[in-house]
């Protein structure tokens, strides 16, 4: 506690030096200072508050003589009033200060001198009477004007924007590239605001000609906050390209999304279906590029737990909202196949992408069959070799869950002696880097733990880890159940 209040009184020298600085000076460079330091004061104010709602008028001013004058610089500043949810933290803030029963004439002067910083923030945005009697006598009142030119300025600059977009390379008729980052400065303590929404999408869809980004990290960086959090809502093109133009960005939202399912209390897969789609990730992984770095975050920490069931099943659930979102998207694929798997054999990739409950009963045997000649093929034939080797074909079936669950239902029903091409897929999808000669010894183990613990289960139905003598092997992923997080499902 004593930690915090020195921490709260080390920031409050800090803001009221930076305010000072602000106050003093209206260039562009204290305004891009201003915008860059939005959301870190903004979460000042809330410790603020925290620690002011706990005190009296008078121990406020005993600790912070300068209390009047930080929030008054505050106030005063448009930059600070228009973000997010500052304002309102900064009426709690003077509130705070109000004295209920005043018992001279200075708590007076106090509570009548925080009645006019609240009548300023209140009015902040309001016309003055000049303006007011203008628009009054057009026959809009003041109230209905201000919004109305806010949206009108906003979709003139969208307009701009888009024809600037649409101009290329005609120089004559483009927007400064000085012009869109100072919008994009500009509109960063404004993103939160439901009118501003056309022009943060028109900055987003307008690409220039310039070989480095002109729009600011600061943008970026405040839009997706935004979006994470739910505080904004744009077309699915305009988030694409963030996070297309902006890498951090779009590791960031993985992070969030590895966020939500760690901290819920009680996974199912229903529930990460739902946390998923609500990440928009499917839907904008339909870009290649996207897809391509969503993958390798997931690579990453399928690499970094082990192989972890709970990690395998997010992949294969993230997987069907994905192919879901590609056939939404289009019948016929934009981009090759090659572009999503790069490392893999494409006619092996167009086979698993098929729906396995889309395949007649009658032909479940052939298929898998298939698969498993395409997969030995890619594993085994050193001619074939790929950046991984078959790490690269088992990362690629692993997406796939419903195979696997076909393959043991084949082996379940099978009357007789199991065929080899469906033994060795399973095998293959619980012991990965098992070599050549290793093989066969682990098909045979697979069988008769099957017969032992009756491990098989029809397909359709989630299943849980082969024993773990024929899962573990040491040199990639063991899935082994002992490793299952209580946060995420104990299925794949």
């Amino acid at each position: 506690m004593a930690q915090d209040s020195v921490d709260l009184s080390c920031d409050y020298q800090f803001w009221m030096q930076k305010l000072s600085i602000w106050d003093q000076a209206s260039t562009l460079e204290t305004q891009q200072d201003t915008c860059l330091h939005l959301a870190q004061f903004q979460e000042f104010l809330r410790k603020m508050y925290e620690a002011l709602k706990e005190m009296d008028s008078n121990t406020v001013l005993e600790r912070f003589p300068t209390i009047g004058q930080l929030l008054a610089k505050a106030c005063w500043n448009p930059f600070i009033l228009a973000y997010d949810e500052s304002q309102k933290i900064l009426i709690w803030c003077l509130c705070c200060l109000i004295n209920k029963e005043p018992q001279n004439s200075g708590q007076s002067k106090l509570n009548s001198w925080i009645q006019g910083v609240l009548s300023h923030i209140l009015s902040a945005l309001r016309f003055d009477k000049e303006v007011a009697l203008f628009t009054q006598g057009l026959g809009y009142a003041p109230i209905d004007y201000y919004p109305g030119l806010l949206k009108n300025m906003v979709l003139s600059l969208a307009s701009e924007l888009r024809e600037n977009h649409l101009n290329g390379f005609n120089t004559q008729r483009r927007m400064a590239p000085e012009r869109v980052a100072s919008l994009s400065r500009v509109c960063v303590p404004l993103i939160t605001l439901p009118d501003i929404d056309p022009l943060v999408e028109a900055l987003l869809i307008c690409h220039g000609r310039e070989p480095q980004e002109i729009l600011q990290p600061e943008f970026f960086e405040a839009v997706n906050e935004a979006i994470l959090l739910k505080k904004i809502s744009l077309p699915m093109s305009a988030v694409v390209c963030l996070w297309l133009r902006h890498l951090p960005s779009l590791e960031k939202a993985m992070l969030h999304l590895f966020e939500k399912l760690i901290s819920s209390e009680r996974n199912c897969l229903r529930r990460i279906e739902c946390f998923i789609k609500d990440s928009s990730l499917p839907q904008a992984a339909c870009h290649p590029a996207i897809f391509r770095v969503v993958d390798e975050m997931f690579r990453c920490a399928l690499l970094e737990t082990d192989g972890a069931p709970e990690i395998i099943a997010t992949i294969q659930v993230f997987t069907q909202c994905f192919v879901e979102a590609l056939e939404k998207e289009s019948k016929q694929l934009r981009f090759a196949l090659k572009t999503y798997f790069p490392y893999t054999s494409p006619s092996l990739a167009m086979v698993l992408l098929r729906d396995p409950q889309d395949i007649p009963r009658g032909h479940w045997l052939q298929t898998l069959k298939h698969i498993s000649e395409l997969l030995r093929e890619a594993v085994e034939d050193q001619t074939h070799g790929s950046r991984g080797g078959p790490f690269e074909s088992w990362f690629l079936f692993i997406h796939f869950g419903g195979w696997a669950e076909m393959v043991a239902e084949q082996l379940l029903m099978s009357a007789a002696e199991p065929p080899t091409a469906l033994l060795w897929l399973l095998a293959f999808y619980y012991g990965p880097r098992d070599e050549r000669q290793q093989r066969a010894q682990t098909m045979m183990a697979y069988v008769v733990a099957t017969c032992r613990h009756g491990d098989l289960q029809p397909c359709g139905q989630r299943r849980s880890p082969v024993p773990t003598e024929v899962a573990r092997d040491e040199t990639l992923p063991a899935h082994s159940p002992a490793k299952r997080r209580p946060f995420f499902p104990e299925v794949i």
